[in-house]
């Protein structure tokens, strides 16, 4: 069976840039330990776009579904209880986001 992507767009306006990568630097380990996780990239954009791309790979897409109703869920407020300090969440970096997602057809690696 193949490997799943995911690919996250997030629109962030320019001042919240820095933001969104600390909180993504500040998350680090947050997916890795998930059953089924392959891969986690943050892409900036470079030029003529002001979306982000958040690609992750997973073995498959039950995989991927039981960490977005698991711990995704939890660590993004939708698990009820917690949350912030004073139960204030921050405002979000992003302005807008669409999942995008893929099945592995192909893929190579360099040469050894």
């Amino acid at each position: 069976m193949p490997s799943v992507v995911k690919i996250n767009v997030l629109t962030v306006p320019a001042e919240q840039r820095e933001v969104l990568e600390q909180r993504f630097a500040s998350r680090a380990g947050a997916v890795e330990g998930s059953d089924g996780f392959e891969w986690f990239e943050l892409l900036r954009p470079v030029e003529g776009t002001d979306q982000y791309l958040v690609y992750t790979r997973w073995r498959s897409e039950e995989d991927f579904q039981a960490w977005m109703n698991g711990s995704m869920k939890a660590a993004h407020g939708g698990g009820g209880a917690g949350g912030a300090e004073g139960g204030e969440r921050p405002k979000p970096a992003a302005s807008g986001s669409t999942l995008w997602s893929f099945e592995v057809v192909q893929q190579a690696s360099p040469k050894s």
